[in-house]
């Protein structure tokens, strides 16, 4: 089961293939290792930001729609053309 933070992936994943921290790998593939799960970290980090929806397209098409008739209702009202 995967959980939502890669660094935790990445320990959880040294300790069940190179019996961590008994046993270590070579320095550099640690370091590779731990900056991959930085890397999916962070983007872990954005997918998440994006998921705020800024604008409402329900919303929006309502604004729009009563824009549109007010601007109609003001352009039939129009008395400047009096006699």
């Amino acid at each position: 089961m995967k959980s939502t933070d890669p660094l935790r992936d990445t320990v959880r994943w040294l300790a069940a293939h190179t019996r961590f921290p008994a046993s270590r790998l070579e320095t550099r593939s640690e370091v590779l290792l731990c900056v991959a799960a930085l890397a999916a970290a962070e983007e872990a980090e954005e997918r998440q930001r994006h998921l705020i929806q800024s604008r409402d397209p329900a919303q929006t098409s309502a604004l729009r729609a009563h824009g549109l008739r007010r601007s109609q209702v003001h352009y039939k009202c129009d008395n400047s053309a009096k006699v």
